[in-house]
């Protein structure tokens, strides 16, 4: 020895070991196991591409696997599709239990007669639709309520019908319960156009003018918004 201190350096080879090993314990662990997007995901047909962005809002898989790498993630991914799929529970309801009343009582009022072959047709017909909606959200909120992450990420992985069986999960109530509600729409139409009052017919025009404006509004703003994230994601390509 020639009689300097050796502390400071054992010190300072404690302290360097101690902070290396810090920021290795606190990175991200999804970093360290995040995984690819499988290349069976990435070549998906346009049907898939449609009910992809039908069900999470974008045409591809890449966002929703990214949500598959961690549990807290893969949660808030359950959470909101749960919520949707409650929320077509209760509109379904909402639809079933209006459309029983107008199948089964007649028109209070003798200008709005609903009880017209076609439009008892179509409430017939919506009444069906909601309760379907109410089957299959009901089944697919089961599924989702016990779904597994690392289960749900291995069988997506070889693409297929397994993928189009999870994205319809999402889709098929919400197609029953809109395809209901329309249903309904149009039996009130009819029932308002062949009235043989004019403020009846008029309010009817009203409101067919209003229905059309806001399908095309959401339908132009979905095909903007589809093609919008087609253009990006070739763009990042």
């Amino acid at each position: 020895m020639d009689g300097k201190p050796v502390w400071p350096s054992v010190l300072s080879n404690a302290m360097a070991l101690f902070y290396s090993t810090e920021l290795y314990v606190t990175a991200d662990p999804r970093a360290l196991v995040e995984k690819p997007l499988p290349e069976a995901l990435h070549r998906t047909s346009l049907l898939t591409r449609v009910l992809c962005f039908l069900a999470f809002g974008r045409p591809g898989l890449e966002d929703h696997w990214k949500s598959l790498q961690s549990d807290q993630t893969f949660e808030t991914v359950r959470s909101k599709s749960c919520s949707i799929l409650a929320s077509t529970i209760t509109t379904a309801s909402v639809l079933l239990a209006t459309s029983v009343v107008f199948v089964s009582t007649g028109s209070p009022v003798p200008y709005f007669d609903y009880t017209s072959p076609a439009s008892h047709c179509l409430l017939f017909i919506s009444l069906m639709l909601a309760m379907i909606a109410m089957l299959t959200s009901g089944s697919s909120m089961i599924r989702w309520l016990h779904a597994d992450r690392q289960w749900t990420q291995e069988h997506l992985k070889p693409g297929g019908y397994f993928v189009q069986s999870y994205l319809l999960s999402i889709v098929t109530p919400i197609f029953f319960v809109t395809w209901s509600l329309h249903c309904f729409i149009f039996a009130m139409l009819i029932a308002g156009f062949c009235s043989q009052n004019m403020i009846c017919r008029v309010v009817t025009a009203l409101w067919l003018a209003t229905y059309v404006l806001n399908i095309g509004t959401i339908l132009m703003h979905s095909v903007w918004k589809y093609s919008t994230i087609l253009d990006h994601a070739r763009y990042q390509q």
